[in-house]
Parts: C-alpha cells; sequence; structure tokens
C-alpha cells in the first residue's frame, strides 16, 4: 500500500521543515516594516494568495486519507501569512490597506462559495477533483509571485532582492514534496512542484548568472580606480618598489632604517590602499 511507504514519511517530514523555513524566509521583511513603520511600497497580494491556498490545501486534507502531513504544514502556513498580513495592514498607508482588506474578502469569499458548493453539491471523487483543481491554481500562484523578482534580476542585472538561500529552500521544498506527490500518487499534489522545482531552479541559476556578472564589474571597477598620489608620488609605485628591492631606500624622499622591520611600511601602505 503507498501510503505506508517510508519515504512518504520521510518526504513528507522533510518538506514539512523546508516549507516552514520557506514561510518564515519574508521575516526580515516584516521586522523591518515593524521597525520603520512603513511597508515601503511592498505588496500584500502574495500573502493573501498564499493564506487562501494554505486554507485550500487544509480542505483538501480532510477530503484524503493520510495527508496528516499535508495538513500540519498548511496550518503552520495560515498562522503566518495571517500574522504577516496583519503585519502589513497596520503599517501600510491608507489606500494598500483597504486594497489588502478588498483582496481578503474577494480570495476568502471565493474559497467559502467553493467550498460550501462543493460540499452540497459534489461527492465522493468529484469533490476531490474540483478542490484538488483549486489548490493547484492557487499554488501555482503561489510559485508565481517570484517571477516579478526574476524579472527585475534581468533588468537591473543585480540579485540583491533575491536571496540565494530561499530559492536553494523553495526548490528543495517543492522537490520534496513532489516526491510526496509521486509516492502517494496523487496528482494534485505533484502537478504544482513540477512549477515549483522549474521556477526555483531558473532563480538559481539566474543567481550564479549575475552574481558572476556583479563580480567581474566589481573587479573592473577596481581596475579603473585611479592611483592614489603621496607627496607627488604613485602610491602603486612605491608599494611594488618596497616589494620588490632589497634596498632600504623605498623611493624618492621615504626611506626606510636598517634597523626597522621591512614589513612594517609595506603594512602600513596595504591599509592605505584598502
Amino acid at each position: 500500500m503507498a501510503h505506508h511507504h517510508p519515504w512518504i514519511f520521510i518526504s513528507g517530514i522533510l518538506g514539512n521543515i523546508l516549507s516552514f523555513m520557506v514561510y518564515l524566509a519574508p521575516l526580515p521583511t516584516f521586522v523591518r516594516v515593524y521597525k520603520k513603520k512603513s511597508t515601503e511600497g511592498f505588496e500584500s497580494l502574495p500573502y493573501v494568495v498564499a493564506l487562501v491556498s494554505a486554507m485550500l490545501w487544509i480542505y483538501y486534507a480532510t477530503l484524503k486519507p493520510n495527508a496528516f502531513l499535508l495538513m500540519t504544514i498548511n496550518s503552520i502556513g495560515c498562522v503566518v501569512e495571517t500574522i504577516y498580513i496583519i503585519v502589513f495592514i497596520v503599517y501600510a498607508p491608507k489606500k494598500a490597506r483597504i486594497l489588502t482588506l478588498k483582496l481578503l474578502l474577494v480570495f476568502n469569499m471565493g474559497a467559502l462559495v467553493l467550498v460550501l458548493i462543493t460540499h452540497f453539491f459534489s461527492k465522493g471523487r468529484s469533490r476531490i477533483h474540483v478542490i484538488g483543481w483549486s489548490c493547484v491554481v492557487t499554488s501555482a500562484a503561489v510559485f508565481a509571485a517570484p517571477l516579478s523578482i526574476m524579472r527585475s534580476v534581468i533588468h537591473t542585472k543585480s540579485v540583491e532582492f533575491m536571496p540565494f538561500t530561499l530559492s536553494f529552500f523553495l526548490t528543495c521544498s517543492a522537490i520534496l514534496w513532489l516526491v510526496y506527490g509521486l509516492l502517494l500518487k496523487d496528482f494534485y499534489i505533484s502537478l504544482p512542484n513540477i512549477v515549483g522545482v522549474v521556477l526555483g531552479t531558473i532563480q538559481m541559476l539566474l543567481y550564479v548568472v549575475y552574481k558572476k556578472f556583479n563580480n567581474n564589474i566589481a573587479k573592473d571597477h577596481e581596475r579603473k580606480q585611479p592611483s592614489p598620489i603621496v607627496n607627488g608620488k604613485n602610491i602603486n609605485h612605491i608599494k611594488a618598489s618596497n616589494i620588490h628591492s632589497s634596498s632600504p631606500q623605498v623611493s624618492g624622499d621615504i626611506e626606510v632604517g636598517r634597523d626597522e622591520n621591512l614589513y612594517g611600511p609595506q603594512l602600513e601602505h596595504s591599509d592605505d590602499g584598502v
């Protein structure tokens, strides 16, 4: 029997752990919002969608046998996303606050209507299919949220707002839930996580490419910096003379006594050049 396979339990537990870390990824952002008492232009839509997705997955888990691990992580997700949304509403400007409340009303009413319709007018497998596809759509929307960040990375050629650790944990979490769904032979769990694996992999590749690009730009910038001048002398030339010459005379009118540590001036000049 598929649900007794030990790898189902292992992948589910590991999926819970990594998904929990993904849920906590925006925490520094909301700590900053709390400290600055401002949302600084952040949008609430991804968190509202994530909340509705977690609620639908909880309902889906109640329709499936042996889906306890699916229920635990999404229950945690509901609590975490609710806290994020409350913090956002408290510190957002009036226009953004009203928009967030409208989004909450629309999405939650939509989810409630869907649950009521399937509860009273759908039975058995048809109910699972309706809720399952709803979970697939909302999960795909959650995974699609980083697309705007990926577009920003390509446009600005900067990975500042796409940390590698988040992309890594997102991808690993999607892989584990994909395995979990495949072992359970549950199409609705597997499908959105295929999207998650693909998008997470693309994010990591973008990070590697543009991080290397940024490093190369930084090195070119350093090479193009003008050499500092000390007493009319090129300090880089002084450093080179100091390193390669065996004479206690450094250059020009800068001199080191024979009884002094020859490495002292080199260290001093190196500190000036940093």
